[in-house]
């Protein structure tokens, strides 16, 4: 029985995205795809250029999200222009690579998006990321009750990561995930049942 998946990975030539394509090209097809660096280029903050990349690719399986862009920076620094670069970036990227993507997912194909610990524990700087996760996983809970032909969906939530150590900083206290837990918690959304989930892999 043949179990392998085709997968694409947004964000493939980040640090999470390079791990996850290494890890899952071991056992399925993985189309990588990112603003440039990649099989595939798209910008997810334009419908037309997702739109472009599921028609270049067509038909898959799963595909994970790890992109995401947003303002990082001082509250102070925070107007309406900064803050529309989570808007456009993490939160609508990310929607409208489900809500375009459905039409070319196969039936019981999934999809993971990024969010972050950032939702549940602001730290500074971060607010643009906090507003735009949970914008993120609210859209995935009410998703999971209206995809059809047994599409699931899920965001995988991590706190920093231990392979970005330029964020430890931010994080006073918490642990950074090993890439091997953040592996395992994509792994949870792409190959087990659950739906409409946010996976802590911490």
């Amino acid at each position: 029985m043949n179990t392998s998946k085709r997968i694409i990975i947004v964000g493939a030539s980040g640090t999470m995205g390079k791990h996850l394509t290494n890890a899952f090209a071991k056992e399925h097809e993985v189309v990588t795809a990112a603003t440039d660096g990649c099989e595939v280029k798209v910008d997810i903050t334009s419908p037309e250029s997702i739109d472009n990349m599921y028609k270049q690719i067509g038909a898959f399986d799963a595909l994970i999200s790890t992109a995401g862009p947003t303002f990082v920076g001082p509250w102070s620094k925070l107007t309406d222009k900064e803050f529309r670069k989570g808007v456009e970036g993490k939160m609508m990227g990310q929607i409208n690579l489900v809500l375009i993507g459905q039409k070319y997912i196969k039936p019981k194909g999934s999809f993971t998006l990024i969010t972050g610990a950032l939702t549940h524990e602001p730290q500074k700087n971060f607010a643009n990321a906090s507003a735009a996760n949970g914008a993120v996983e609210g859209f995935v809970r009410a998703a999971a009750i209206e995809l059809e032909n047994g599409v699931r969906i899920n965001a995988v939530s991590p706190t920093v990561i231990e392979n970005s150590p330029q964020y430890f900083p931010f994080f006073p206290g918490d642990i950074p995930v090993t890439m091997l837990q953040l592996e395992y918690g994509f792994r949870k959304s792409l190959f087990g049942a659950n739906t409409g989930q946010i996976i802590k892999p911490y």
